[in-house]
């Protein structure tokens, strides 16, 4: 369970580069957000849209894989799913939607979400979470979560943060050639076996440790969320 209503889940639709096994259900009748076209050659976070810089990646420990930009990007957002598969739910199941990378299709209803065009954006399980939801995470998930932002360094944003509120989606909020996203990447890429690494999923750091707290809650309050 990673709500408190249970999952209920749905097929990523078409044009959605994202895999996970399982079967899937439709979700409850909610009022769905007004949607536009996304016009622009670059997505929200002003990373250039460009199907060329995309590839399929394996989330680790898990069935499920995604189109993510290649490069720091990926390594990064790779580093939330894991986390959150290991640590709230899992995302290969099919329940709850799974999980969504790059996207071709320009209809959005907010424009953070045109960051999937771009292969800059995740949503983990969307259809439980969806835009403009009112399910939101159990106490003790959310700090889960405040302590995987923690480890990007404030390189990625999270959905809850954002008006609307979107609790399935994180993207990358450093601009192109972000120094500090490539060094965050560095850290937490799993490929790069000579780096060391002490906060990784299914070696993680205790979210309830003093210092992680206050890292999470520094990084809160830089962000005004």
């Amino acid at each position: 369970m990673i709500s408190r209503r249970g999952l209920l889940g749905a097929a990523v639709g078409t044009g959605v580069l994202a895999v996970a096994s399982g079967a899937s259900a439709t979700p409850a009748a909610a009022a769905a957000p007004r949607t536009r076209p996304w016009a622009g050659d670059a997505s929200a976070n002003g990373w250039r849209i460009d199907a060329a810089a995309v590839s399929v990646h394996h989330v680790e420990g898990s069935a499920a894989s995604l189109g993510l930009r290649r490069g720091a990007v990926a390594a990064v957002l790779l580093h939330v799913a894991r986390r959150w598969h290991y640590e709230i739910a899992a995302i290969d199941t099919g329940e709850g939607g799974g999980v969504a990378g790059y996207t071709t299709r320009r209809t959005i209803g907010a424009d953070f979400e045109s960051n999937h065009l771009s292969g800059t954006a995740i949503a983990l399980h969307p259809t439980a979470y969806p835009l403009k939801g009112s399910e939101g995470l159990w106490p003790h998930q959310e700090a889960i979560v405040r302590d995987i932002l923690a480890d990007c360094d404030g390189t990625v944003v999270w959905g809850d943060d954002l008006t609307p509120v979107k609790v399935s989606h994180f993207h990358i909020a450093a601009r192109p050639g972000d120094r500090a996203l490539a060094r965050v990447a560095a850290r937490l890429d799993t490929g790069r076996t000579a780096v060391s690494r002490t906060q990784t999923a299914g070696t993680v750091a205790d979210p309830a440790a003093p210092h992680r707290r206050a890292k999470a809650r520094r990084l809160r309050r830089a962000r005004g969320a």
